[in-house]
């Protein structure tokens, strides 16, 4: 990576000499279209003859990106040469991604209303317009969503024997059974609540299912009300397997919805029930704590976690036939308006139905097995520390098992020569072994030091239990620094060995979470390498303690020096083919949303430079623009596997530069993060990453899709004569 750049302490506000405001935007008004191919207006006349890299059409919007995206996601629920179970499953995943959705980037959107903030990103969009235009797609995507449940998913199941009945389905043995199992395991955890002036209308939790009630009559003490709410608690299961005798397939399931609407009326006794209507509401699910202005962030994490499940509404779905004065009564409620309200053709959450994957035991309707690779210098009875001393490793999971992480850390733990251990956790899920391994090590003596990201969102309760559980047994935590959460995925073990101390370190793109590493793509690096060790013993020094900027030797440490090598790399490749040498840029990213590196690779595109690009999730770049971004092409792979691993190639004049990282091209990355990204240097394991990570997803023709100038994907289709190959199978195949 090229050094001697000059340090761009203002960067955030400004930006090759322009003012930007928020978001992003540069705050002098954008030339019409025409500008950004041409470079000249017709009035009045300019001198230049470039394109302007600032002129909104040349950015994608992020929440319409996300958008489609998650249409991407959608599409695998369509695909036959997916397994029908694995279809569920996709489904399930649209729907939770557009929940989180939900709470947080359209909270997001809604609070730059509420606030007055009305710069516009880098696509021209105000706050109000990005909203509008979510609604509009959301509303389409909802649609598609449930019309693939009802129209393919149901059918394709009930083919196999698996049926799920809703509630005008069923027979009349199925309905005496439902109505048993409501008086045995529903009605005695249920608190109706009649709305009154008494009884206010209840605070309901986040995404639960709930019941309005329309009343007719009076009750024993003479009260008469209108309507009434029914939370379902979440402790009881949202899909009921039918026992035997009764289910009239091999696997058939009724709803707890249908279970629940079926006996409402023996709540209400004497009252007449004039309609029963499901409804969820979606709330805004950040955390607000001044890191400032606490004295224990832990303890503040922890006292506003209770307050998620109330914030405010941003999303209100509701049931195919609940009439229009249901609505303008709910809306009310939640203080939402008629674009925020979500009539659904079926469950109000789509979600739940993923229970079939766990429920239906047909191993003919799910993904293969497959059993990670694990070579045999790492095995579990293997020394890891003699085997990383002998050559580095690099881990590709889950094609590679991530079991030897834990091994070398669970060896730490009892190797006596052991002096202490370091780590970042951002995610780690709950009763992880990795805690249990670190516990491990801070009760036989060693220091160990947890950087906890207490601010993971979603997970901020699990990492509070496993920070607490940490302290009880005598290890150092600490949560980062205030305003960067601390999102780089390191471990750092320091040994005592005849030649003196040494620094073992594992180096990853994804987090500790022994789950998620059989389902997202990460890389991971185990080294002794002297310079790596020490930069990573100053990022930790950094993370506990304070002090001026690191001077690292091989590391990118954000939110100091990675921005500025990223776009020094990238300046450098389209310096070299200006002048005529060769010069390429190749990424795999999850995001691609600062632009400043897009006006880069702008810059580098139009010099000569070929840029491939794999880009997962959101992508603001707009490839193939004429005279702009001709020699750019973006992909993105959508498959078996959660694409997660970040990868960077520069040609680098011959001297190929590959980085792995945790970081995404986005200025949350980039500049509220801290980040690392680190090189692979062993020429064997360049190659390895190279093609694993950026030439096969490259040359993918079933799960790839293209994006075009307009902002939309294709899916990329086999060439008449060529054979279908798919990265991810190709991968399980090699490990085979």
């Amino acid at each position: 990576m090229r050094e001697g750049i000059a340090n761009r302490a203002t960067r955030e506000n400004q930006i090759g000499g322009v003012a930007w405001g928020p978001q992003g935007r540069p705050r002098r008004a954008s030339p019409p279209l025409d500008v950004v191919l041409t470079g000249r207006r017709s009035n009045p006349p300019v001198t230049r003859d470039v394109p302007d890299f600032d002129h909104p059409k040349l950015y994608g919007n992020r929440e319409m990106g996300f958008l489609a995206f998650n249409r991407r996601v959608l599409e695998q629920v369509n695909d036959p040469a997916v397994p029908l179970l694995e279809r569920v499953r996709f489904l399930a995943i649209c729907c939770s991604n557009l929940d989180e959705f939900f709470e947080v980037r359209v909270s997001g959107l809604r609070q730059q209303l509420e606030f007055h903030v009305d710069g516009a990103s880098a696509d021209g969009l105000s706050p109000l317009e990005a909203l509008q235009r979510v609604s509009h797609q959301a509303h389409e995507l909802v649609r598609d969503q449930y019309a693939v449940f009802t129209d393919r998913l149901l059918p394709s199941l009930e083919s196999e024997g698996i049926r799920v009945s809703f509630r005008q389905q069923w027979t009349g043995p199925i309905r005496r059974w439902a109505r048993g199992y409501f008086r045995d395991h529903v009605r005695p955890v249920l608190t109706p609540v009649g709305l009154d002036p008494s009884h206010p209308f209840p605070a309901v939790l986040n995404k639960s299912l709930n019941f309005i009630v329309s009343l007719h009559g009076k009750d024993a003490f003479g009260r008469g009300s209108r309507f009434a709410v029914v939370q379902a608690p979440r402790v009881l299961p949202r899909l009921i397997r039918l026992p035997e005798g009764i289910a009239e397939r091999a696997d058939h399931f009724v709803t707890l919805s249908g279970v629940l609407h079926d006996s409402i009326e023996s709540l209400f006794p004497g009252m007449e029930i004039e309609g029963c209507h499901p409804f969820r509401v979606t709330r805004n699910s950040e955390l607000w704590v001044d890191e400032e202005d606490v004295s224990d962030l832990l303890l503040a994490l922890k006292g506003e976690l209770p307050h998620r499940h109330f914030g405010a509404a941003v999303r209100l779905e509701v049931g195919r036939h609940s009439p229009p004065e249901i609505h303008r009564f709910l809306l009310e409620q939640f203080r939402l308006q008629e674009q925020d309200l979500y009539p659904v053709q079926g469950p109000v959450n789509l979600h739940r139905i993923s229970a079939l994957c766990d429920e239906v035991d047909r191993p003919d309707l799910k993904y293969p097995a497959f059993a990670p690779a694990l070579p045999p210098a790492l095995r579990p009875d293997a020394d890891l520390f003699a085997a990383i001393s002998r050559r580095e490793i690099l881990l590709h999971h889950p094609y590679d098992a991530f079991a030897p992480v834990l091994d070398l850390l669970r060896q730490a733990a009892a190797d006596p020569a052991v002096l202490a251990i370091k780590i970042t956790l951002y995610r780690t899920g709950e009763a992880s072994p990795l805690a249990d391994a670190l516990v491990e090590a801070a009760r036989a003596g060693k220091e160990v030091t947890a950087a906890v990201e207490l601010r993971a969102r979603f997970d901020e309760a699990a990492n509070i239990d496993i920070a607490s559980r940490l302290q009880r047994e005598g290890a150092k935590v600490v949560y980062g620094i205030v305003g960067f959460k601390a999102h780089a995925k390191m471990m750092l073990i320091v040994r005592r060995e005849a030649a003196g101390l040494r620094r073992y370190v594992h180096l990853g793109t994804g987090n500790y979470h022994p789950r998620t590493s059989r389902a997202y793509t990460d890389l991971g690096l185990l080294t002794c390498d002297l310079d790596l060790g020490e930069d990573v013993h100053q990022v930790f020094q950094q993370l506990s303690g304070l002090g001026s900027v690191p001077t690292l030797r091989k590391l990118l440490l954000s939110p100091f020096s990675m921005h500025e090598r990223i776009l020094a790399a990238i300046d450098a490749e389209a310096r070299a083919a200006r002048e005529g040498k060769p010069a390429r840029i190749r990424a795999k990213l999850n995001s691609l949303i600062d632009p400043e590196v897009i006006r880069a690779l702008y810059r580098a595109s139009q010099a000569g430079v070929p840029v491939d690009l794999v880009v997962r999730g959101v992508c603001c770049l707009r490839p193939d623009v004429p005279g702009v971004s001709e020699r750019i092409q973006v992909r993105s792979i959508i498959g078996r596997f959660l694409e997660h691993s970040r990868v960077y190639h520069f040609h680098a004049g011959g001297n190929e530069e590959v980085y792995a990282s945790s970081a995404d091209w986005m200025p949350r990355n980039f500049f509220r993060r801290v980040e690392v990204a680190f090189p692979i240097e062993s020429p064997e394991l360049r190659r390895k990453v190279l093609e694993e990570c950026l030439d096969l997803p490259l040359s993918d023709n079933t799960q790839a899709w293209r994006l075009g100038s307009d902002g939309t994907y294709a899916r990329v289709q086999p060439e008449p004569g060529d054979p279908p190959r798919c990265s991810q199978s190709e991968l399980l195949r090699r490990r085979g």
